[in-house]
């Protein structure tokens, strides 16, 4: 069953003023290298914010740009435009000029929250913009705006199913699309997968790899955290290995939300074995694919139960994922209670276990659809259901692996082949430490792969392809080989982090 709020229902209210309301406002709930935030502090600065959005004309259901590092302002401006009943969008306060140009006539946001570091590229953007918003620069005229505001605001009685915060689907691709969820798909996916999956409680500390504005995070190192009365660890540095392991040695954090590239990272550290993360509940995975091999080495280094799982910003978190003390390397895990996930075969039929299959889910979660994108919309959204491009096979167990996008899947000698199969195969290589498989044709049209790899630390290109190429020979049939084998420093990413397939694919065009 879905989570089924009061109406009215405001997701400010429901993540910090009720903490609150419980007496938890002396309870610290942001971890800074400066000092601790409580919730009474984190409330009064929201309801700042708030009051200087409605001074300056932002309206309920209009836009409001959060584009912060992660310091407690960013908490307080997204929970400011909620109270206020206006939409929060997150982005990448780091994106260029041009990037940012292309976002003010997409979302048309009245006002944008945005560091003074990078106000510049911000005003820059609004040259020959459409819809240039009214900016509010913090360390500038909009630090001393909010300072003077009332401390006093009620939340915008909001409708569960109204909009509150639009967040981007980009796949791999780098293209990316708005997706719109409501109040009630926050607090739906809270309840269920944070409060009765994972068991977040009042006890917990949340340090996380990917920054608030994505998704992934806004939910595990802020929502979830501020709804059970836990803390969140908040940092604005960029999240390399040696800081993270300095930001758990400083906030002994109790729960890591990481990705599988500083995993990989984490463990291949050569101080690696020296960390000590017993701290840790557990640690979750999700973005991308985690490679078996480096599930393995995470385990056999530092010994904390890290759970793989899935989650799209159509269903707003993961609904798909392993369980405490129930972990199954090479899965993903099961569907979250209160989630159905079905897998179609080519037939349209549901997929017998380990046949793949298309996958689609529904739950109360699902989001309303794509900002004008409505042929977007109409293709991923059916009834009640979500369809996605990820294709998975699912044991008689109801444990769900992950085979690769649709769109990647490639018929090579009349064979089916699936790019995550070769990709694990690189990635066992100690000569390797990132790998991606992409799809191409041969000049007589025919499909191949090309594969793209970035060397282990200290390993030249000339050692990394002699591994690769010796580990193919003993793994793979001669037709899952790929074609060539490109070794490049670093791999592109999307907006989202994420490994920009897209990009690779024009790469070899």
């Amino acid at each position: 069953m879905a989570f089924d709020p009061p109406t009215p229902f405001n997701i400010a209210d429901y993540f910090l003023d009720d903490r609150v309301r419980d007496r938890l406002g002396d309870r610290t709930a942001l971890r800074t290298w400066d000092g601790p935030v409580t919730y009474s502090q984190l409330r009064v600065r929201a309801n700042r914010f708030a009051n200087v959005f409605a001074e300056i004309g932002v309206e309920p259901e209009q836009r409001v740009l959060v584009a912060l590092p992660d310091v407690p302002d960013f908490a307080a401006a997204l929970f400011g435009a909620l109270k206020r009943g206006a939409v929060a969008v997150m982005v990448n306060p780091r994106l260029p000029a041009d990037r940012l140009r292309r976002l003010f006539d997409y979302v048309r946001a009245k006002a944008v929250v945005v560091d003074a570091a990078q106000a510049a590229t911000f005003f820059e953007a609004t040259a020959g913009a459409r819809h240039a918003p009214r900016m509010l620069v913090m360390g500038g005229d909009g630090e001393l705006a909010v300072a003077a505001a009332s401390s006093d605001f009620a939340a915008f009685p909001s409708h569960p199913s109204d909009p509150a915060v639009w967040l981007f689907s980009g796949g791999t691709t780098g293209r990316p699309k708005a997706v719109i969820q409501s109040h009630a798909s926050f607090a739906n996916s809270t309840e269920r997968y944070a409060k009765e999956f994972l068991g977040y409680g009042a006890g917990d500390v949340t340090l996380s790899v990917p920054k608030l504005y994505f998704g992934y995070a806004t939910g595990s190192n802020l929502f979830f955290p501020l709804a059970t009365g836990g803390s969140a660890v908040l940092f604005p540095e960029r999240c390399t290995v040696d800081e993270l392991f300095r930001q758990i040695e400083r906030h002994r954090p109790t729960i890591l939300v990481a990705v599988p590239t500083m995993v990989n990272y984490m463990v291949s550290h050569p101080n690696a074995a020296a960390q000590d993360l017993s701290c840790l509940r557990f640690a979750t995975s999700a973005g991308e694919p985690l490679p078996p091999d480096l599930h393995r080495r995470w385990n056999e280094t530092f010994g904390v139960e890290l759970l793989d799982g899935l989650g799209t910003a159509e269903m707003w978190h993961v609904f798909i994922s392993n369980r405490p003390g129930a972990v199954r390397h090479g899965t993903l895990g099961r569907a979250v209670p209160g989630f159905e996930v079905s897998l179609r075969n080519e037939r349209g039929e549901e997929a017998a276990p380990g046949e793949v299959g298309r996958m689609r889910v529904r739950g109360g979660s699902l989001a309303d659809g794509y900002w004008q994108r409505p042929s977007a919309t109409r293709r991923a959204f059916f009834g009640a259901w979500y369809v996605s491009g990820d294709m998975m096979t699912r044991d008689a167990d109801g444990y769900f692996a992950y085979r690769g996008r649709a769109d990647d899947l490639l018929k090579v000698a009349g064979k089916w082949l699936s790019p995550t199969e070769v990709e694990d195969c690189l990635l066992e290589c100690p000569e390797v430490s990132e790998a991606v498989v992409v799809g191409t044709e041969t000049a007589d049209g025919l499909a191949a792969t090309e594969a793209f790899v970035v060397p282990a630390i200290g390993v030249d290109a000339a050692s990394a392809e002699t591994a690769i190429l010796r580990r193919l020979a003993h793994r793979l049939q001669p037709y899952k080989h790929p074609r060539t084998v490109n070794v490049l420093d670093e791999l592109p990413r999307t907006h989202l982090g994420k490994v920009d397939r897209g990009a690779l694919k024009r790469s070899i065009s």
